[in-house]
């Protein structure tokens, strides 16, 4: 049979063909996002909305009301950038930069430890007491001192961390929430530059056992920041350091209070009891039942 060569229009239809994308909706996006982030969260469609409200400047509330909307191609684009990190193990707060800690909402960045729910147990013993004078030692993010000073208009804070970048973190914080002239914040190791008195001293130190650290979930070993949660051998050398230095800023029946990691309770007390000897000591456990707070009250 002779050979025929194909005609000019069979040959144009044999070019390389570039598929067209078409435009996403929201709906579709948001399917496809719980997909990819469900091998790292537990809440995997909650993340997804979170993320793309995040990408469109819609309220979370907007995006389900207009699941038909198509995405720009640059919403798309940034889109599947935060899910490629996020499903990498990148925490969500460090990708949106925002994380809500005792009804505020904080600027968070990998210079910072996210704020968690359990240290809001903190803050509810610190209100109880009333304090007018504070001194927040490794604030961090400032979410600690920032929510008291916020709940206590009339307090006076003092809040130290020795990461000249938490600072600017916790700075830039309290002047969202409207509280930065009543919070003095000082690069320093916990409360070595402080004179007294005061009426309470809170901090959030580094509690995590160094024997414990390649046990830590990926997310919070390989991007928060390390001297923050790494509390040496058996995680209460920070927390000795903090038993030490507060009766010398404390006023009489000024009160210590520390959030110390679950199990923790036992070993805490006991050194709290041997290094302020006739101080009241406890322990408060957050809302799982979990030895949370260690209280110390001179």
């Amino acid at each position: 049979m002779k050979n025929e060569q194909p005609s000019h229009s069979a040959r144009r239809l044999r070019k390389p063909v570039h598929p067209h994308t078409s435009p996403e909706s929201i709906a579709t996006a948001l399917k496809e996002a719980a997909s990819v982030l469900a091998s790292v969260s537990e809440t995997p469609r909650l993340e997804a909305e979170v993320l793309l409200a995040h990408v469109t400047g819609l309220t979370p509330t907007a995006i389900l009301a207009r699941l038909e909307r198509l995405l720009a191609p640059d919403e798309k684009a940034r889109y599947n950038e935060l899910l490629a990190r996020r499903a990498a193990g990148v925490p969500l707060p460090y990708l949106t930069g925002r994380m809500e800690f005792y009804g505020l909402e904080f600027t968070v960045t990998p210079d910072v430890l996210i704020p968690r729910p359990e240290t809001e147990v903190l803050v509810e013993q610190a209100l109880a007491r009333n304090p007018r004078t504070v001194v927040d030692g490794g604030t961090g993010s400032g979410c600690i001192a920032i929510a008291l000073a916020v709940h206590l208009p009339q307090a006076r804070v003092w809040a130290t961390d020795i990461s000249r970048a938490a600072l600017r973190v916790a700075v830039d914080n309290a002047q969202r929430h409207g509280v930065a002239d009543r919070i003095l914040f000082i690069q320093a190791d916990l409360l070595s530059p402080l004179r007294g008195p005061v009426d309470l001293i809170v901090s959030n130190p580094p509690y995590v056992a160094e024997e414990e650290w390649p046990a830590l979930p990926a997310s919070v070993r390989e991007y928060e920041p390390r001297q923050a949660l790494d509390g040496g051998p058996g995680g209460l050398m920070v927390i000795r350091r903090l038993l030490k230095g507060a009766p010398r800023l404390l006023r009489p029946g000024g009160t210590l209070l520390v959030e110390i990691g679950a199990g923790q309770g036992d070993r805490a007390t006991a050194l709290a009891r041997s290094s302020t000897p006739g101080a009241r000591v406890r322990i408060h456990s957050d809302l799982a039942g979990r030895d949370r707070v260690l209280e110390v009250t001179l």
